[in-house]
């Protein structure tokens, strides 16, 4: 038996159904879906996801055992399988692998004991009450993930830290201060590796700011996107984004944009 998942709004439902009817139905499938629309027309979240107090955009999508919680994920952002995702805010467009770690929380190294019976006593002593100055400390140490990025399997990013536009976090990274706007950074601690390109070209991609044009816009310059001369797209499209004077560039705003 296999899984197919269906999805409603926001929703998936699993059903269950021999082998052979999916190999059966794949071809069908194939072909109504031009008919009845793209594969993902709305946001789709496994139904194993564990979500609190967490914002997702449009057309994402979430796959099973993820657990997300005082986060947001911004439109057509994708997230893998087996991810924990806390105390965070990801752009649009973001590529993040399974396995993946964002706002792992740290414990407390300045006080005599690392252990959570300093935050949780409650959990040994009923009569204790929870730290809650720590935990409102915790949810205000976010994780800044800017828009068009990639992050590989395998990967943690530690509380605070900020992503730039664009960058491209390596798999098995263990990210621990900010990183620059098209930056590939790699390694534990993380690096930079390589810029993805020279620094007067990430300047123009983030005034053009792509990710901030209708979906439709998007499509309509497909080809654009699909093409590799970099210089090209910016010539083409970076005075075009400076006729509206009233658009302010979103931008993931990084204090330090150093890895």
């Amino acid at each position: 038996m296999s899984e197919v998942f269906l999805t409603s709004c926001c929703a998936s439902f699993r059903i269950s159904t021999p082998d052979v009817a999916i190999q059966e139905d794949r071809g069908r499938a194939s072909m109504s879906q031009a008919r009845q629309g793209p594969k993902i027309a709305e946001t789709r979240i496994d139904p194993d996801v564990s979500l609190r107090d967490t914002v997702i955009g449009r057309c994402c999508e979430i796959l099973g055992g993820t657990a997300m919680e005082y986060a947001e994920l911004g439109d057509y952002s994708y997230i893998g399988r087996g991810c924990t995702v806390a105390d965070a805010t990801i752009g649009r467009f973001c590529a993040i692998a399974a396995n993946v770690r964002i706002g792992a929380p740290n414990h407390p190294m300045d006080r005599p004991s690392l252990h959570r019976f300093t935050y949780c006593p409650e959990y040994y002593d009923a009569g204790a009450e929870r730290d809650h100055g720590f935990f409102q400390d915790r949810r205000a140490d976010r994780v800044q993930i800017g828009h068009d990025v990639w992050i590989g399997h395998g990967v943690t990013v530690l509380p605070g830290v900020c992503v730039g536009n664009g960058a491209v976090l390596a798999a098995g990274a263990v990210v621990t201060r900010d990183v620059a706007p098209y930056t590939v950074v790699g390694g534990v601690p993380a690096r930079p590796i390589r810029d993805r390109f020279p620094p007067s070209i990430a300047e123009r991609l983030n005034r053009i700011a792509w990710w901030d044009w209708p979906f439709a816009l998007i499509m309509q310059r497909l080809a654009d996107f699909q093409s590799t001369e970099i210089e090209a797209f910016c010539d083409r499209w970076e005075a075009a984004a400076g006729a509206d004077p009233s658009h302010e560039p979103s931008v993931a705003d990084c204090k330090t944009g150093q890895a």
